[in-house]
C-alpha cells in the first residue's frame, strides 16, 4: 500500500471513529435529555397529585366542619327542647309537690327562715298565690309564731301569679326576697340547665364523635 492510500485509510478509519464518539455523544445527550424530562414530568405529576389530594383535604375538611355545625346545631336545638320540656314538668311536679299541705307548708316555713336571716327589718310583708291565700290564712298565726325569734310576718290579701312558694318584703317595700318556684328558678337557671344537659345528654366519647 502506497502513502497515500494508507493515507487516505488513515483518514477514513479516523472519520469513522470521530462518527462514532459523535453517535455515541448524541445518544448518551439524548438518554439525558429523556430522563431529565421524564424527572421533571414525573415531579410535576407528583405536585399535581399532591395539591389535587391537599385540595381534596380542604374540601372533606371543609364538609366535615359543615356537617359538626349542623350537628351542634341540632344537638343544642334537642338540649334546649328537653330542657324546656324538664322545666315544663318541674313546674307541674312543683304544682302537685304545693297539694302535699303538710310538706309544703313545712318548705314555706323554711323559706320565710331564709328570707328573715336575709332581711333586717322585723315586719315582713309576705305574699302568696291565691290558692294558698286561701290555705294559709286560717292557719298562718300558727305557722309564723316563733318561727324566727324578733321577727313578724303579715300575709298580705294581694296575691301573687305563681305556681308555688313566697314573695317576702319589708314594709317599705325597698327589700324584697324572691322565693317563688318561677324566681328561684330563674336564679338558678344557668345551673339547671347545666345539671339537665349533663343528665339529659351526657358528653360524648372520641370514638363516637363525628
Amino acid at each position: 500500500m502506497n502513502q497515500v492510500e494508507a493515507l487516505e485509510k488513515a483518514i477514513l478509519d479516523r472519520a469513522e471513529q470521530m462518527a462514532s464518539e459523535c453517535h455515541s455523544r448524541a445518544d448518551a445527550g439524548r438518554k439525558n435529555i429523556l430522563r431529565e424530562a421524564s424527572d421533571k414530568l414525573h415531579l410535576r405529576e407528583e405536585k399535581e397529585t399532591l395539591l389535587a389530594k391537599s385540595q381534596a383535604d380542604r374540601a372533606y375538611l371543609r364538609k366535615v366542619q359543615a356537617d359538626e355545625l349542623k350537628l351542634h346545631s341540632k344537638m343544642d336545638h334537642m338540649r334546649w327542647n328537653l330542657v324546656q320540656v324538664v322545666v315544663d314538668r318541674l313546674k307541674q311536679e312543683m304544682a302537685d309537690f304545693c297539694k302535699q299541705k303538710a310538706q309544703y307548708f313545712e318548705l314555706l316555713q323554711a323559706l320565710l327562715k331564709q328570707a328573715a336571716a336575709q332581711i333586717d327589718d322585723d315586719q315582713l310583708l309576705v305574699k302568696v298565690n291565691p290558692e294558698d291565700l286561701r290555705r294559709l290564712q286560717p292557719e298562718w298565726q300558727k305557722l309564723t309564731d316563733n318561727l324566727v325569734a324578733g321577727k313578724q310576718f303579715q300575709l298580705l290579701e294581694e296575691t301573687l301569679n305563681t305556681v308555688g312558694g313566697c314573695l317576702v318584703t319589708t314594709a317599705d317595700q325597698r327589700v324584697q326576697i324572691d322565693h317563688t318556684f318561677e324566681g328561684r328558678l330563674t336564679r338558678l337557671e344557668r345551673k339547671v340547665h347545666q345539671a339537665l344537659v349533663e343528665r339529659l345528654l351526657p358528653p360524648v366519647g372520641d370514638g363516637q364523635a363525628l
